[in-house]
């Protein structure tokens, strides 16, 4: 079990995140430089280790910590991209001291992800899955992988979709081990202005499909705010939750 390393601080900083948390006037701002990030394509200017990562820095902050604290022996991560996020999470698990695998699922990995996967020191360590995170079989093929571990964690970063996103979670909650985490992303997009380009929008997004799900599993996850509020300019508003 994690306890923090300085109780005293941690006390203090607590009592800053609170007003942070109800400061009206930062959170609007927070909102609109969101907006702003996403317009301008603020996320894809990182790199991990080299590899395009596309996430906020202060996601990336809170990732770390969650490794750290919960110590997943298996991370599977639906949604690929360039690699760099796999790449992340195998990197966290070898600073953190855990022996673990990392497993990407998507229905087209690119042989620009492929190449940079392999060309990392973490390649035996990153597993991938090609096809989609929501076909049977290709879920019944990670549930077989998973089932020897004993701490998995699951990030949802494939399609936006509202339906896509509640298919999959549908699927991989059960896969999540006490004391782990479900991390739903860009759920954002629900309070960001509609894109005509793309299927997902306010109203139906990975926000709204976790709404939905969590509705009737609030018994069984608990909505970790506190990364979010910490994070402020985070893709994840009600997408970090940890199995009970």
């Amino acid at each position: 079990m994690y306890k923090p390393w300085d109780e005293e601080f941690e006390v203090w900083r607590s009592s800053f995140l609170g007003i942070q948390a109800k400061d009206e006037e930062f959170n609007k701002l927070s909102k609109a430089w969101m907006q702003k990030a996403v317009d301008n394509k603020f996320s894809y200017q990182f790199d991990w280790m080299g590899v395009p990562i596309i996430q906020m820095p202060g996601d990336l902050v809170m990732f770390q910590e969650i490794v750290w604290k919960t110590r997943p022996d298996l991370i599977i991560e639906t949604g690929v991209a360039r690699g760099g996020s796999l790449i992340f999470w195998a990197s966290m698990q070898k600073l953190c001291g855990i022996d673990g695998k990392v497993l990407g699922v998507d229905i087209d990995i690119r042989e620009h992800a492929k190449r940079a996967i392999s060309g990392s020191q973490f390649n035996q360590q990153i597993e991938l899955r090609q096809g989609s995170s929501t076909d049977l079989d290709v879920f019944e093929k990670v549930k077989a992988f998973a089932s020897p571990f004993k701490k998995v964690m699951i990030a949802l970063d494939s399609n936006h979709t509202h339906d896509h996103v509640l298919d999959e979670l549908k699927l991989y909650a059960d896969l999540v081990s006490p004391g782990c985490m479900l991390l739903v992303l860009d759920t954002v997009i629900e309070d960001l202005k509609v894109d005509p380009d793309r299927e997902w929008g306010p109203g139906a997004s990975p926000k709204s499909a976790v709404i939905e799900y969590m509705n009737s599993r609030q018994y069984e996850f608990q909505n970790m705010v506190s990364f979010e509020t910490r994070a402020a300019l985070t893709v994840a508003p009600s997408g970090y939750w940890m199995k009970t």
